[in-house]
């Protein structure tokens, strides 16, 4: 069970699930202690949002994961959680060039790691995780206290991860990964 939930856009959550990312690039959310994000959780639940969220922030053949976490969106004041992460490593990037390097590892387009590299004060926390997907999706009603720009959500009611499964083989996940 887990009761802890990472908010991130629903393109970027479609493409840990699919397998196509393995590193998630982090600065934090203005409601963050400080403005500023903390690796605070081994594992955690993907949820998935559309706040923030824009196509030209991905690069051009990740769109489909953009169209598809559109056409999945549950109605208005649902959350649907379908995968888990499980933080494998964690780094803080104060170059640039560390951060564009990552870039085969995540879905976001240069312009974008770039901007949210210089965002306030520079650097990003890289996180490797590995996804797994749960047995079957679990709806949440989304309530107040989750709204706003945070990165960690403590849901009222947790989710069952017993069953999950990871989305790619330890071998996959190896080569995947910086």
């Amino acid at each position: 069970m887990l009761s802890i939930a990472f908010k991130e856009w629903a393109a970027v959550c479609g493409a840990l699930a699919a397998g196509r990312q393995t590193v998630i690039l982090r600065k934090g959310g203005i409601a963050e202690a400080g403005g500023v994000f903390a690796p605070e959780h081994p594992e955690f639940l993907l949820y998935p949002t559309f706040f923030h969220e824009h196509r030209v922030g991905v690069k051009p053949e990740f769109v489909p994961l953009f169209e598809a976490a559109e056409g999945a969106r549950p109605a208005a004041g649902t959350i649907r959680f379908t995968h888990f992460a499980r933080v494998t490593a964690v780094r803080h990037l104060t170059g640039l060039d560390d951060a564009l390097a990552l870039d085969p590892f995540h879905v976001w387009t240069p312009d974008v790691v770039v901007q949210r590299f210089h965002y306030r004060t520079p650097g990003l926390f890289a996180l490797a995780v590995r996804v797994f997907a749960l047995a079957e999706p679990h709806d949440r009603v989304e309530r107040p206290e989750y709204a706003g720009c945070k990165t960690w959500v403590e849901l009222a009611e947790p989710v069952p991860t017993d069953s999950a499964t990871p989305v790619l083989t330890d071998d996959e996940f190896t080569r995947g990964t910086p």
